[in-house]
């Protein structure tokens, strides 16, 4: 998406540092929607900072950008995902049956952003996954732990608020941002935290790292607009096929406990599918999760000194 034109404003390359833009807010809070416009303006590549949408089939029950229907000039630089004429990395990158971590998302992250600044483009890192976004930007640590299978056997006993309390004595600061009704993500934040690696030492400003510029944009819309936001975008996935969505995720594989692990609109549709809950229930426990959800993206970004907000 290189272009000469000199109404865009441009971030080249330097030498011992570069710049990056990061969006961050709650979910429908917009967040992709300005990353398209602002990519448009700065010339910019948009990486995905969202723990689901790396996955692929999983398109309306996490709100995944559309992609473009014909190939754009970006199949030739390895971008396999371009919407709306901007190149996104990090979506459909892996299949749902594969578990997917914070240390793999850095990694694809930094090589992303590698390979957008040879072409002179402005990386522009966008999501709602809070601590994703902090292990890039302030290099938190992300030790290499193996999956304890007896420890993990142990912990599926327990029910989701047994687990979010167990990690909130290991490691509060993680219980910040983690969905506390995911067992999945709470099984292995405690595998980690019980080998003694958390986030509880550490604070931002320890892990900036000097040479790079991050440019943080904050959505703040009111509590008001957010349950607004939320009520009439869950209408619209239901509408757009969510439902089957996730039946085809099951026919393809997936087991019903797998789905349930992903959280709120797989989780609630996949019980609803098995007949354990009714669609009125589905639709209230899932736009009541999403609301909380929403909260804790909050509390976790607001940590954030750099961040600029706007409404």
């Amino acid at each position: 998406m290189t272009s000469s034109s000199n109404s865009k404003k441009r971030y080249p390359p330097e030498s011992n540092s570069f710049k990056l833009i990061v969006i961050v807010g709650p979910t429908a809070s917009g967040k992709s929607s300005l990353a398209i416009k602002m990519a448009r303006r700065i010339n910019g590549e948009i990486i995905s900072a969202d723990s689901r949408q790396v996955y692929c089939g999983m398109d309306i029950g996490t709100g995944k950008v559309k992609r473009d229907k014909t190939k754009g000039t970006f199949w030739a630089a390895k971008v396999p995902f371009v919407s709306s004429g901007i190149p996104h990395h990090l979506l459909d990158v892996v299949s749902p049956k594969t578990n997917f971590s914070a240390g793999q998302f850095v990694k694809l992250a930094r090589e992303a952003i590698t390979d957008i600044r040879k072409r002179g483009e402005v990386p522009i890192i966008v999501g709602g996954t809070g601590f994703y976004i902090d292990a890039l930007i302030y290099n938190i640590p992300l030790p290499e732990v193996k999956p304890d299978r007896k420890l993990r056997r142990q912990l599926e006993k327990k029910n989701p608020g047994q687990l979010f309390a167990m990690l909130q004595k290991l490691d509060p600061e993680r219980s910040g941002d983690i969905d506390r009704n995911n067992p999945r993500r709470l099984i292995r934040a405690i595998e980690i935290a019980g080998q003694g690696s958390t986030l509880t030492k550490f604070k931002i400003t320890d892990f900036y790292q000097k040479k790079v510029s991050a440019e943080f944009i904050g959505l703040a819309p009111t509590q008001k607009k957010i349950e607004q936001n939320i009520a009439e975008r869950l209408k619209q996935r239901m509408k757009d096929g969510m439902l089957a969505e996730v039946k085809k995720l099951h026919v393809n594989g997936l087991s019903w406990k797998r789905l349930e692990s992903f959280g709120l609109e797989y989780k609630w549709l996949a019980l609803f599918l098995q007949k354990k809950i009714t669609r009125a229930e589905m639709l209230a426990n899932l736009e009541r999760d999403i609301i909380r959800y929403a909260k804790r993206q909050m509390r976790w970004f607001k940590r954030n000194p750099n961040i600029r907000w706007q409404s």
